[in-house]
């Protein structure tokens, strides 16, 4: 299908793009790299009256070392984080999982914030950062603010960005020789959603297990943690994951839908845990 009718403004600074979404009102849209945004345009589901182009401004393009964490701007693409030196190094979780997202179109135009800006539970990254307990930074007309992952995602395609803010930064915590780490997503062909996703960040110590985070992609409106398994690896022994990846689907409320029934996806969330704490203990 064709898009509803919209203008288009290009931003030339994050300044611009705040003024500019204060003078069109709720009906604008940011975009990026556009491979969110667009597809929901031609199926009619978004008909912004105006797009406000992010995609020249360069300055929010980088990855830099920050002691604990690493800083990423807002608009580094996809490809770049899966390839990024610092990324691999001290968060491989989210390299790697940058470089599952979409076929190569997507790899090199879509961008950090905009995947996390779109708010998809379907998503891969949300769930990453919710594991990684990672942080956005958001500038508007009041000025900057952080937003921690896990109060970002408020509901099906909403998160808390006002209306006239502009994520420019992500940052994720560096991972210890100690953690390890493992995204496991099933999805019905290559490149696909993810009909379920696990994201395991693991810290052990001695042959147990610390502590463990775990966010889970498409079992509910919003990228979720699988608390119960966490508190029940806390402490635990090795041989204890398989039956804390058992409670992997409590308080999880997945859809059905033509990729599979929300039962399906309860049993994918306790397999898929299951397996991608087994990897990251073998990281």
């Amino acid at each position: 299908m064709i898009p509803v009718a919209f203008d288009y403004e290009v931003a030339d600074s994050v300044d611009h793009a705040i003024e500019l979404l204060g003078q069109h009102g709720e009906e604008s849209k940011l975009i990026a790299g556009g491979h969110s945004l667009i597809p929901l345009m031609r199926l009619r589901l978004a008909a912004p009256t105006v797009l406000i182009d992010l995609d020249r401004l360069e300055d929010l393009r980088y990855v830099r070392d920050e002691g604990d964490y690493l800083s990423i701007g807002a608009l580094t693409r996809h490809r770049d984080v899966h390839n990024n030196p610092l990324v691999q190094e001290h968060c491989g979780i989210l390299g790697y999982t940058a470089g599952l997202l979409g076929d190569p179109s997507v790899q090199h135009r879509g961008t950090l914030g905009g995947t996390l800006a779109h708010g998809d539970p379907a998503g891969d990254m949300p769930s990453v950062m919710c594991a990684l307990e990672g942080t956005l930074v958001a500038q508007g007309p009041d000025g900057e603010r952080t937003i921690p992952a896990l109060e970002f995602f408020k509901d099906y395609f909403f998160t808390d960005l006002a209306e006239q803010e502009v994520i420019t930064e992500v940052r994720v915590p560096k991972l210890g020789s100690n953690t390890g780490w493992s995204y496991k997503k099933f999805s019905r062909r290559s490149q696909d959603w993810a009909v379920v996703g696990v994201a395991a960040v693991v810290e052990k110590d001695n042959g147990s297990i610390s502590s463990a985070r775990i966010g889970l992609t498409s079992m509910g409106n919003t990228p979720l943690r699988a608390s119960a398994v966490e508190e029940a690896l806390s402490g635990a022994g090795t041989d204890q994951v398989a039956e804390a990846a058992n409670s992997a689907d409590e308080g999880t409320s997945p859809g059905t839908d033509d990729a599979a029934s929300s039962e399906f996806r309860r049993h994918l969330a306790r397999v898929w845990t299951r397996r991608a704490v087994e990897e990251a203990l073998g990281r």
